[in-house]
């Protein structure tokens, strides 16, 4: 039996009893009851008794709660989240306000309100390379990097339409005026610092006067070089100069090492100069004194004075020389040579032997012999 057929007497009605009706429940009953409600909520009329009443309340209903659900929907919308990396310039109706969005979650009015965030910590990139002249009328191709950030958000957002190529025509003007009035050599050798360090002022001005928000924080000179036709010649140029710098630091090294030489030896000889004459000096002055107090004990016994010089002349020249003369009575004086003496010392013998130097004794002896007794004789002893 079906739960909705009489039998038992029983109310089964699973929507509880309503006066003996056991149908359905009433769904434009119940969604009466909601439009009142809605009604209620928004200040609309009462619910009308009539037909056209109503239609008339329903409209009204379902439009004021549409309205709720599409503002809900639409402040949902509103909520968004800024990175820490990030910052955020809100234009509204197309005007940039004055505040700049922090990192964290904020609201603005979806549709009215249009927000862009812009990365300020990431350093970015911009290689640039041009053909142009150097100061000299001579053409180099130069490469350089220039690295950037973000440092005003709301310039980078709404001065400038498009910042990078902004930039990139603020560096060619940059690079430009820093080449042309620098000359070849420098630019390609020595001069690449300078012409990092200038470029990067004069980009930074440039960037400022437009209102780019940018902020350059390195330049960076990749490469420098001549135009493909003329680097040979260039090449055999630098290595030329490469070779003269070479020699120059040579002759450099060695004038360091001659000059103190020749400062030393020439310091010496003054200091053996100024030794030798102040030995000169030196014995001057004791000679002088040694001759002032001699004439002294000259003036007073003049005749011992001149014979102990005399005794002292015959000493030191005699005590210089091998040969002893004897004087012999009768006038004529005996050479004496001592050879032993002589041999002991080396004085002469140096290059003769032992049997040479006997031989040569006996010669002389027998000479000496020889001569004495002619001289006995010739003075009838």
């Amino acid at each position: 039996m079906a739960w909705n057929e009489p039998g038992d007497g029983k109310d089964k009605d699973p929507w509880g009893s309503r006066g003996g009706d056991q149908g359905p429940p009433d769904l434009d009953e119940a969604f009466r009851k909601l439009q009142q409600k809605l009604n209620g909520m928004f200040g609309s009329g009462g619910s009308g008794g009539s037909g056209g009443g109503s239609g008339v309340g329903l409209s009204l209903g379902s439009i004021g709660a549409l309205i709720f659900i599409g503002l809900i929907i639409y402040g949902g919308f509103g909520f968004y989240t800024v990175d820490q990396q990030y910052r955020g310039v809100v234009l509204r109706l197309g005007k940039a306000l004055p505040d700049i969005v922090p990192p964290g979650l904020h609201w603005n009015a979806p549709i009215v309100d249009v927000v862009h965030q812009v990365n300020v910590t990431r350093v970015r990139t911009l290689p640039h390379r041009t053909e142009m002249l150097s100061g000299d009328a001579n053409i180099v191709d130069v490469s350089i990097t220039v690295q950037y950030v973000v440092d005003n958000p709301k310039d980078f957002v709404v001065n400038v339409r498009a910042p990078e190529r902004s930039l990139g025509h603020a560096t060619e003007s940059a690079l430009r005026h820093a080449v042309g009035s620098a000359s070849m050599d420098e630019v390609l050798t020595e001069g690449r610092a300078r012409l990092a360090i200038e470029v990067k002022s004069r980009l930074q001005r440039y960037l400022n006067v437009y209102g780019t928000g940018l902020l350059v924080s390195t330049v960076n000179v990749e490469e420098t070089a001549p135009p493909g036709p003329v680097k040979a010649a260039f090449d055999d140029v630098q290595k030329a100069k490469e070779d003269e710098e070479t020699l120059v630091n040579e002759a450099d090294a060695y004038l360091q090492s001659v000059v103190p030489i020749a400062r030393g030896d020439a310091a010496r000889q003054i200091e053996e100069a100024s030794a030798y004459r102040d030995q000169v000096i030196a014995e001057s002055d004791g000679e002088t004194q040694r001759f002032l107090k001699l004439l002294k004990e000259y003036k007073m016994a003049p005749e011992v004075t001149r014979t102990r010089l005399y005794i002292d002349g015959l000493e030191k020249v005699l005590s210089n020389t091998s040969k002893v003369m004897v004087d012999v009575e009768g006038g004529n004086n005996m050479l004496y040579l001592p050879l032993d003496k002589m041999v002991s010392s080396g004085t002469g013998t140096g290059s003769f032997s032992n049997d040479q130097i006997r031989r040569l004794a006996d010669r002389v002896l027998k000479d000496v012999n020889s001569r004495v007794p002619a001289n006995r004789g010739r003075d009838g002893r």
